[in-house]
């Protein structure tokens, strides 16, 4: 009988490894019957880096490929034809074509230039780019750490996510563009209300790649740790969320906690959506999809893993106008090792 109770003992303490929220140990939640999300559907592969992902009025979505500078039409029945390749990409280490946006037929993208990153606009004819505009440039750049996340939010605004690119004093410069969420109007300019009558909305940050609104209109991001905390925060303007003082929760008032993390091994947080009650996070390093259900008051509830390991690093995660996800490979980046048909865009249904 004691050795029994020494093994349940051992048992339960290694579950209480498997992932952690607000820096508390916690379990990872066993999925009820039923409520798990589908098997992925491939929708188109043969891609290479796929790293954003936006879908137009119609329901086909423009993919950017990070290294090729392509920007791809990929319709929901899996036809590829390619747009264009980007002009003025200089892709190097993590930097390339990145984020894509879409409003009123015009089309918003994230991207590495020669010194700098660079927010540019297209109109979008049939399928031709036409009309580009530089909104934004002097984002930093390196060869780690260049955000690159593009999502319109509620409010109509458009939201970027940079890195610090590894000059982590830039996370905490407000009058850098590094390290931060920004917000600005559709022509670039900074939105009204913004914190600090700048672009900035938020700082403190250290690599962001993910960004989603739940039904209340609350956002959030994921963001890269470093060596210990990955996580997801909840983003209000002109929050400080502490890097690179912290990383994790910090129980500093200077900053703002997370309202999960992660061990870094678990996570690499990239792409993110909000679906069905939940955030949908796409893991790098952790190769796996997380599913993290929210209360209604926007706290984060035992985050939920699936598909560990299947289908290798998974970046680009995105809600498609009827309630799916697609979301999308990162196995041919160099950090991967890619399978048969890498890299793919799949279709998930919460």
């Amino acid at each position: 009988m004691e050795h029994m109770r020494r093994l349940w003992t051992i048992l339960l303490m290694a579950a209480l490894t498997a992932c952690s929220s607000g820096g508390e140990v916690l379990p990872t939640a066993a999925v009820p019957a039923g409520a798990a999300p589908s098997a992925p559907e491939d929708v188109a592969t043969g891609l290479s880096v796929p790293w954003g992902i936006a879908f137009l009025p119609g329901g086909d979505a423009l993919v950017t490929e990070r290294d090729s500078a392509r920007l791809l039409r990929v319709s929901p029945a899996g036809q590829v034809r390619r747009i264009g390749t980007i002009e003025g990409v200089a892709a190097d280490g993590e930097g390339g074509l990145m984020g894509v946006a879409v409003k009123d037929q015009q089309i918003f993208l994230y991207h590495t230039a020669a010194e700098d990153n660079r927010i540019v606009r297209y109109r979008l004819l049939g399928d031709a780019l036409t009309d580009r505009q530089l909104l934004v440039q002097g984002i930093p750049k390196g060869g780690i750490h260049n955000g690159g996340r593009l999502a319109f939010g509620p409010d109509g605004f458009l939201y970027a996510t940079t890195g610090e690119t590894g000059d982590r004093e830039l996370a905490q410069q407000r009058d850098s563009l590094g390290g931060k969420i920004l917000r600005m109007t559709m022509d670039g300019a900074p939105a009204p209300g913004n914190p600090f009558g700048t672009l900035v909305y938020s700082y403190g940050h250290r690599n962001v790649q993910g960004l989603a609104w739940d039904t209340a209109g609350r956002l959030y991001a994921s963001e890269f740790g470093a060596n210990s905390f990955d996580e997801v925060n909840r983003i209000e303007p002109g929050a400080n969320y502490g890097w690179p003082v912290v990383e994790g929760r910090g129980d500093d008032q200077r900053f703002v906690n997370p309202i999960l993390t992660w061990s870094t091994d678990e996570a690499s947080p990239s792409g993110m959506a909000y679906a069905d009650g939940s955030l949908w996070v796409g893991a790098l390093r952790g190769a796996r999809l997380w599913q993290v259900p929210l209360g209604d008051d926007g706290s984060a509830g035992r985050p939920v893993a699936h598909y560990t390991g299947r289908y290798g690093r998974i970046r680009a995660v995105t809600a498609t106008p009827d309630g799916a996800l697609w979301i999308g490979t990162s196995n041919q980046d160099g950090r991967g090792s890619p399978r048969e048909g890498d890299d793919r865009i799949m279709t998930v249904t919460p």
